[in-house]
């Protein structure tokens, strides 16, 4: 199949749930973060309801919207600024189009009719349907459309149009005026039904607009090109074959690839495009045009027939949008019929990830144990799971010939709350293939994916069938913290605006989400939980509105006797050894844009520490509760460290081994999609704890005053003796920070045996905001037994937009 020989993997979506839209034509779409918001359209009549789908909870929901709501249309322009949408024109009824401009204030589900000036010379866009309409910066760019020259809708008179009109918006919400910008060169012709998209090259930095297709009488292929800031018209020299005339059609740019699927093309393209159209027929084909080069590459032939449904069929009218780099397609029209509602219409949902995911950023720690550790790492958009790797600094054992009957059941993090200091690294670790497996994974509460779940892993692929299972977060925090954070301290809570919740709520939510209506309890779990993000199970937007990042530390433990004491970062890149993957593949793939060669090895001075990295898994979400790992058979180690291609065991016929009390790891993760294995984060390392010692204080509050913050804590779970003071820390500002800002410096600001203490305002002047992810002040807690200090509770009480004085 050519799919396969392009690296493509689509994907058919079928387990969404909610109310799912009716099949169309000619409606449009947009995305808002994961959201994937549908609006027009007619098959059986036109369509006025907005339709919205959750990529990441596969959920369509109703919103319930209030304000001017529009009519229903079709063929019509449809455009996101931020959280706002606008709607310009389009088909209302049949013979009768449009030339009103609505706005939706998605963060409220608002609609709102706007009025833009006339321009100051000419006349405003006239009533259409099939234009363009596009949004770069401030402005909006319309162009062309077909019109009706008759007055009477029942006597449909069409006339082509390439009018060319500039809508300046204002910042936020509503409109200034339609101009009539003063263009150089040769304007394209009249069309409808074409596509149109704006790109601006990094290197350059010029924004250019794209008009490819459209119907005149018949259907076309040519590609024009508009410099935005010249105003100037011209018709780029492109390599590649050039795709067939189509109409209907729909262009997403997604890194610097303009993606073309699927339209209306002639029945038979012999010789010369004729100049009026006889029959045409719906078309599946996909293609991108590079736009740094402007080369055409095809990737699913025009002609090519797909029997085993693993393509998206032949459409026209359908509508396609970009989240992140995943490209949705959803409904169409699958045929032509005469009578507008008598429409064949495409029931279906799929999507195609069309590069590798991004590097996730670095593994934090939650907590450890003498065993154990709970592990997070920020989320990546639209991926279907994560590898996680670690290595350890005392050897590992090999194990040959083992053959086990399946896998035993992770164990679930004790209640023995105690961490380990995450060291973060500067430098990133290329990008390492993954080879083809099948596994079953053991469930357990880290969300590793479950074992009734089929994982079909290559170097371009995953695959993912079953239900998933995501966890909520049990962090909460208080609304009093997000009003009150703007004080003395100069420290101000971002009013970035929320979606609200609209009807439809779905019992599952991302990882890291808390829930509105426990708000009111005021604590931050380090045992729970990373962090804590208000939003609400059934927003479909959600606000980031963290206020506190939890986790606990370990190693460089803070002595009672000192007041200032410093955290380093170990950096991987000060370490001269190589990084030795567990497993190599040679993919055997040639198609550049969808596929990578493997890394060349890195040599290095010979180490006498072993840098193997084992697999601990591949897991769903973006957590995982590590306490085990896998061990590769001594001929696979060794096929590996001669940078060999190797073949992957079955992660049910290894064995796994325990961690250690006292022993670093090093963890990195990468993120997988249906192109394959992405890039490894940066290192972070930890230390199990040494027995003996006591645990980590658990459920930090942080409690904001008018001049002051209180902090408490609960007494760690398993004190090991008793508890003989604690102490708390404020990371703070210092010359040597600024040398190097990945080595924190930490002063006691509480000693003794209360399970709280006051941060004047006086202390809180002099502390360090920690930018490693999101802007923070970093406290630590620590308890005391008689064997001394045991791992630190760190706490990140996030800020919003800050201005602090150096």
């Amino acid at each position: 199949m050519a799919a396969t020989a392009a690296g493509l993997n689509w994907r058919r979506v079928s387990s969404f749930t909610g109310p799912v839209p009716r099949s169309r034509h000619g409606h449009r779409a947009v995305a808002i973060r994961e959201l994937v918001i549908i609006f027009g359209g007619g098959n059986e009549g036109i369509a006025d309801e907005l339709h919205v789908y959750n990529t990441v909870t596969n959920q369509w929901f109703l919103p319930a919207v209030r304000g001017d709501i529009p009519p229903g249309c079709a063929a019509h322009g449809f455009v996101c600024d931020g959280t706002r949408i606008l709607v310009f024109g389009g088909m209302v009824e049949y013979g009768r189009y449009s030339n009103d401009l609505y706005e939706l204030q998605a963060s409220r589900w608002l609609w709102k009719k706007v009025k833009p000036q006339a321009p100051s010379t000419g006349s405003p866009p006239c009533p259409r349907l099939g234009h363009s309409f596009s949004l770069y910066g401030n402005k909006c760019y319309l162009f062309g459309g077909l019109a009706n020259e008759s007055e009477d809708s029942n006597n449909n008179v069409p006339r082509y149009l390439n009018d060319f009109y500039e809508l300046e918006l204002q910042h936020g919400s509503g409109v200034v005026g339609w101009s009539i910008p003063v263009t150089k060169g040769v304007l394209p012709s009249p069309r409808e039904s074409h596509t149109a998209i704006v790109y601006c090259r990094k290197d350059i930095g010029s924004p250019k607009m794209y008009i490819f297709g459209g119907m005149c009488g018949c259907r076309l292929n040519d590609l024009w090109e508009l410099d935005i800031e010249t105003m100037t018209w011209s018709r780029p020299e492109t390599k590649g074959t050039v795709p067939l005339p189509r109409s209907l059609h729909t262009a997403n740019v997604i890194g610097n690839k303009m993606y073309i699927f699927g339209g209306w093309v002639p029945q038979s393209t012999g010789g010369e495009i004729s100049t009026h159209d006889g029959e045409w027929r719906c078309t599946g084909s996909f293609c991108y045009l590079n736009l740094d080069t402007t080369e055409w590459i095809g990737l699913i032939a025009d002609c090519q027939e797909d029997k085993s449904n693993s393509l998206p069929g032949p459409r026209a009218g359908h509508c396609a949008v970009a989240v992140g780099t995943r490209l949705y397609i959803w409904s169409g029209r699958d045929g032509y019929r005469k009578a507008w509602n008598n429409q064949v219409c495409c029931k279906d949902l799929w999507y195609l990830d069309t590069e590798k995911p991004p590097a996730p950023s670095q593994v934090q720690l939650i907590r450890a144990t003498t065993n154990s550790f709970q592990v997070k790492w920020d989320e990546v958009p639209t991926v279907e799971g994560y590898l996680l790797q670690l290595h350890a600094d005392s050897p590992v054992p090999s194990a040959t010939g083992i053959h086990a009957a399946g896998v035993p059941e992770t164990s679930v993090l004790s209640s023995q709350g105690s961490g380990s200091s995450l060291h973060q690294s500067p430098q990133s670790l290329p990008s390492v293939p993954y080879p083809e497996v099948k596994v079953d994974h053991p469930s357990s509460t880290n969300n590793i994916i479950p074992n009734n779940v089929q994982v079909s892993l290559s170097s371009n692929s995953l695959k993912v069938e079953g239900k998933e299972k995501v966890a909520a977060s049990e962090n909460k925090i208080t609304q009093e913290m997000m009003k009150k954070h703007a004080d003395a301290t100069g420290f101000k809570e971002s009013n970035a605006p929320s979606l609200l919740p609209v009807c439809t709520s779905s019992p599952q939510t991302s990882a890291n989400v808390g829930e509105l209506h426990d708000l009111d309890k005021r604590t931050v779990n380090p045992d729970a939980s990373v962090s804590s993000t208000v939003s609400s199970t059934q927003s479909m937007v959600t606000q980031q509105a963290v206020k506190t990042e939890s986790s606990s530390t370990n190693g460089a433990v803070v002595k009672d006797e000192t007041s200032l004491t410093t955290f380093n970062s170990k950096s991987e890149a000060a370490e001269t050894a190589c990084t030795v993957p567990s497993t190599r593949i040679n993919t055997g793939q040639t198609n550049d844009s969808h596929s990578s060669k493997p890394p060349q090895r890195q040599m290095a001075p010979v180490k006498t520490r072993d840098r193997q990295w084992y697999d601990v898994g591949i897991f769903k979400n973006n957590s995982a509760v590590v306490s085990q790992f896998y061990l590769l058979p001594e001929e696979t180690m060794s096929a590996s460290n001669k940078m060999e291609s190797a073949n992957v065991p079955d992660y049910r016929l290894l064995k796994k081994q325990d961690l250690f009390p006292g022993t670093v790891y090093r963890f990195r993760v990468a993120a997988i999609n249906g192109c394959g294995v992405g890039p490894f984060s940066k290192i972070s390392e930890f230390k199990t704890c040494i027995p003996g010692f006591p645990g980590a204080p658990s459920t930090v509050k942080i409690t904001k005053s008018v001049d002051c913050i209180h902090l408490s804590w609960e007494p760690p779970a398993s004190p090991s003796g008793n508890i003989l003071e604690y102490s708390a820390y404020l990371a703070i500002r210092s010359t040597q920070l600024q040398e190097n800002p990945s080595q924190l410096v930490f002063m006691r600001i509480y000693c003794g045996l209360k399970t709280s203490c006051v941060v004047t305002a006086a202390q809180l002047s002099n502390a360090h905001v920690d930018y490693t992810s999101r802007p923070a002040i970093v406290f630590r807690i620590s308890a005391k037994n008689e064997r001394g200090y045991g791992p630190a509770t760190q706490v990140r009480w996030l800020q919003g937009k800050i201005s602090v004085r150096r």
